[in-house]
């Protein structure tokens, strides 16, 4: 009830703005019939203006020029109507209203307006009705019912019925096109609201991953920094006389790691507090990281939930860094994932090629044997929540990631995640043995 008198001060500014002649709004196309629904109002607009005019031709045999003309323009105004709808209003009023005024005194019969006239008009009202507002829909209504009330009164005819016929089909035009117009209104809201809801998803969706990652990284980061506070205070004990400096430089990267181990903490228990509540259950949150030397242990899990999967290796495999450990991982963890929910029945091979770049790794399965039970992947295009992760872990490295269908049928995923072999570091010269000292002459004895 507040929106009330709101909506009362509004109206005045939107009939200006919504019934203005020169404002153009095309009609938008029809969602299924496309351009078609407008040549289906053009050809109506034509049939229903012949008529008009042998309506006319009928009556005022022959009809004169100015009713050709005037019908004319109320067949065009329908036409108008698809591009500009308040200048259709205006044109077919007008041409409505001097009809009236020189064909009533022909006629004789209380009809100052033809059934074929009021059905143009109406025409336009609903194709305005589309477009504009309820509140200039409405105006356009009282507008088309002012014009003939104020031709219609001063005629020498009966006027009464055809003006309750006109003010019948005018307001069922109206109503017609202020519902079809909400209708689509709503539509048009709720696919926004789907993409909002879509975005908020995905970006949801991303958060987790990318909270969940930072979890895992910081694990790694903390047992590095232990280690560091560990050889810190071990590294003096190896040392015969340590100096003074030495031993102070060492003190103080014990406390920074110390202190910053304890920061790391701290964030991590935040990080932590909104992870996954089953991970507390399964004791994974002390867990440690796992790392590829653990992929053989995965492949067996998965054998075991019934995939049939095969793993290889090429190259030479070498140590990496924990994180790219980590996701390499976590993405072939995730794309087996992937294959045993959507894919079941499915045949599935991982291979890890270790290269002078880097690693790549691809998980490659085949076509669904039979229809997947579980929860649906999603709406064509949309990523779903494993694939954003893999991404987001391979971006993280610099490296690259391609998911698509197999060329056989199926599905595959690549990541190649960089972590070129350091060059070799060079064996250290030995200095040169210094040069051994004279030897002591004899001392030569004086004679005296």
């Amino acid at each position: 009830m507040r929106a009330v008198p709101g909506m009362l001060r509004a109206a005045p500014r939107v009939v200006r703005a919504d019934l203005r002649p020169g404002r153009r709004d095309p009609l938008p196309r029809h969602r299924l019939l496309g351009w078609l629904a407008h040549g289906h109002v053009v050809l109506l607009a034509v049939l229903i203006g012949v008529w008009d005019m042998n309506h006319y031709a009928s009556l005022m045999a022959p009809a004169t020029g100015s009713v050709s003309l005037l019908v004319i323009l109320q067949t065009v105004a329908p036409v108008l109507a698809l591009s500009r709808p308040a200048g259709a209003l205006w044109l077919s009023t007008v041409s409505l209203a001097v009809t009236a005024v020189l064909t009533s005194t022909v006629l004789g019969v209380g009809r100052p307006w033809s059934l074929p006239g009021l059905a143009l008009h109406a025409l336009v009202l609903l194709l305005l009705a589309l477009r504009v507002r309820p509140a200039a829909s409405t105006a356009a209504l009282g507008v088309s019912l002012l014009a003939g009330a104020a031709v219609a009164a001063p005629l020498p005819v009966p006027h009464l019925s055809t003006f309750l016929q006109g003010t019948v089909v005018f307001a069922l035009a109206v109503a017609l096109g202020c519902s079809l117009r909400a209708t689509r209104v709503s539509r048009t809201r709720l696919v926004e609201q789907e993409e909002l809801t879509a975005e908020e998803r995905a970006r949801r969706a991303l958060l987790e991953e990318r909270g969940r990652i930072a979890r895992e990284l910081h694990d790694v980061v903390a047992h590095h920094m232990s280690v560091i506070s560990i050889q810190a205070q071990v590294a003096p004990h190896l040392v015969a006389d340590p100096s003074p400096e030495l031993r102070e430089n060492l003190a103080g990267i014990r406390q920074n790691a110390v202190a910053a181990l304890a920061e790391l903490r701290h964030v991590l228990g935040v990080l932590r507090g909104d992870g996954d509540p089953t991970d507390a259950a399964a004791g994974l949150r002390h867990a440690p990281q796992p790392a590829l030397d653990q992929l053989d242990d995965l492949l067996a899990n998965v054998r075991a939930a019934g995939l049939d999967v095969t793993a290889e290796t090429r190259g030479t495999r070498r140590p990496l860094s924990p994180g790219t450990e980590l996701s390499a991982y976590r993405i072939v963890q995730e794309a087996l994932s992937n294959v045993l929910r959507h894919a079941p029945g499915a045949r599935a091979t991982v291979l890890a090629h270790y290269h002078p770049a880097g690693l790549t790794v691809r998980v490659t399965n085949t076509a669904a044997s039979r229809p997947a039970g579980g929860r649906p992947a999603g709406r064509a295009g949309e990523p779903g929540h494993g694939l954003l992760g893999m991404r987001e872990r391979t971006a993280m490295l610099g490296g690259e990631l391609s998911a698509g269908p197999a060329p056989g049928g199926g599905w595959e995923v690549t990541a190649t995640l960089p972590a070129p072999v350091p060059p070799p570091v060079p064996a250290p010269v030995p200095a040169p043995a210094p040069a051994p000292a004279p030897a002591a002459l004899p001392a030569r004895k004086e004679v005296s």
